[in-house]
């Protein structure tokens, strides 16, 4: 594979022609059609087959992702969400009927779903496959128009991808734009009829001010600290070998990755020693060598990660090496509350343990904190259930992590400033989509009380 040093930008020129050529193209109306959405679907079906092994070589070269994690967070997510609206966008895209209050009679009501229009979609370079394509289906089954904007972080994927698309899509339709913050923000200077982002808080909030210029709605997916409490009754040994998977996979550059783990004082020793045993079981007993274990994306991110190793006190793990951009899987205790560790979002193989005498005092500690795109409980399920009644996130697992993800049944999305807007399966489509309310009234009747000067006013009052 060729070796990619940078992306480059593309021209703004470029940019303006694409966003003119696919108004043009949405106004045509062919998107409209069912059966072109089916085969659009369709081939972005089979081109994710025929472009597998090139997407995935691109993203061991970028990251160091191996095929299996490849396939099993990026690929498969992606095919299985075609899979689920080729077999159900017809079904969502029908009419609704509702009911109609006997005041409007004779008339019937319904609810109509239409595309939004031309969308932007942003995606982030931790899983740069997956957060630009699972959005892209909704976009295409609700019939809208998109450009999408992959990371320059990974150079790679994101080359891959664009050449993927132009094979598959005609660019009046999909578009790949390329480039670092200047094209965002050339794009954000644009009008779109709706900005489907992915990325940090931080991001967020320029990517809403932007869209505020010109009413567009976002959807945002951002991240946060996502809290994981073992509690006294957790099963340390499967507690620790999920979270250990959890956190380390992707090497932690996972949204959704445990952040801060809040354990019972009781369970902390056994957590760290059930922890190191699932790392080597999963990785060996030289992590540096796993062929199944991520790097840090670039040379700032291993710093910024790396720096936290000072913040506390190393349980286990611990050792980088900054050429491989590799960092080992480290527990750290003994943390001050306001070290920055415990203020950013990690994004990375680095955990925090913060002991707690009672549950209370890890809901406290949540709750002080913004509201996180995730929130997971280890312990008696109905102390679980507790918990979430009792903290908001953007979603929750008990007794495991991450998985609530994998169920593309279920809305994906934050909360507060982990995001807003959500997606996945129906809700995918439904965020690309507008709910039209229509009402049809009959002509061969045409009450005169709902005319001036409103006669029979009395009679009619008694029955709003």
């Amino acid at each position: 594979m060729l070796i990619i040093m940078e992306t480059e930008n593309t021209s703004a020129d470029k940019i303006k022609e694409i966003i003119s050529l696919q108004k043009e193209f949405f106004r045509s109306g062919k998107t409209l059609d069912l059966e072109f959405r089916k085969e659009m679907l369709l081939r972005l079906q089979k081109a994710l087959s025929d472009w597998e092994e090139r997407l995935s070589e691109a993203l061991w070269i970028d990251l160091h992702k191996s095929y299996e994690e490849a396939f099993l967070t990026e690929i498969s997510i992606v095919q299985g969400e075609i899979k689920n609206h080729l077999k159900h966008f017809r079904k969502w895209t029908k009419p609704q009927r509702r009911p109609t209050p006997f005041k409007m009679m004779p008339a019937t009501s319904k609810i109509i779903r239409e595309p939004l229009g031309c969308s932007l979609i942003i995606s982030p370079w931790n899983y740069p496959v997956q957060l630009l394509l699972n959005p892209l289906v909704g976009c295409i089954s609700a019939g809208c128009t998109a450009i999408l904007k992959p990371s320059p972080y990974v150079p790679h994927v994101s080359a891959i991808i664009e050449a993927m698309i132009r094979k598959t899509l005609d660019e009046q339709y999909i578009a790949v734009v390329q480039g670092n913050r200047e094209a965002n923000s050339l794009l954000l200077g644009q009008r779109f009829d709706i900005i489907f982002f992915t990325g940090s808080p931080a991001l967020g909030k320029i990517v809403m001010k932007a869209a505020a210029q010109h009413l567009t709605p976002v959807v945002l997916e951002l991240g946060g600290k996502s809290p994981c409490i073992i509690d006294r009754e957790a099963n340390i040994k499967v507690a620790a070998h999920r979270v250990a998977w959890g956190k380390t996979l992707n090497s932690g550059q996972t949204c959704v990755a445990p952040d801060y783990l809040l354990i019972h004082e009781s369970k902390e020793k056994a957590f760290i020693h059930e922890f190191e045993t699932a790392i080597h079981e999963m990785h060996g007993n030289n992590v540096q060598e796993s062929r199944h274990y991520v790097r840090m994306v670039n040379e700032k991110a291993f710093d910024r990660v790396a720096g936290y190793l000072n913040d506390g006190t190393i349980a286990c793990g611990g050792h980088t090496d900054r050429d491989e951009r590799y960092i080992e899987p480290t527990l750290l205790t003994n943390i001050p509350c306001n070290a920055p560790i415990m203020q950013e979002e990690i994004f990375g193989p680095i955990l925090p343990l913060i002991p707690f005498s009672e549950t209370e005092e890890a809901i406290q500690f949540v709750n002080t904190r913004e509201k996180p795109l995730a929130l997971y409980y280890f312990g008696n399920k109905s102390k679980g259930e507790e918990v979430l009644r009792r903290t908001s996130s953007g979603g929750a697992c008990l007794n495991d992590v991450i998985m609530h993800i994998a169920n593309e049944n279920m809305p994906f999305g934050g909360v507060g400033s982990s995001g807003m807007g959500h997606y996945h399966g129906k809700e995918s489509f439904d965020a690309f989509s507008h709910c039209k309310s229509v009402i049809s009234t009959l002509t061969v009747i045409d009450p005169s009380f709902r005319y001036m000067p409103y006669k029979a006013f009395k009679w009619i009052k008694k029955f709003l």
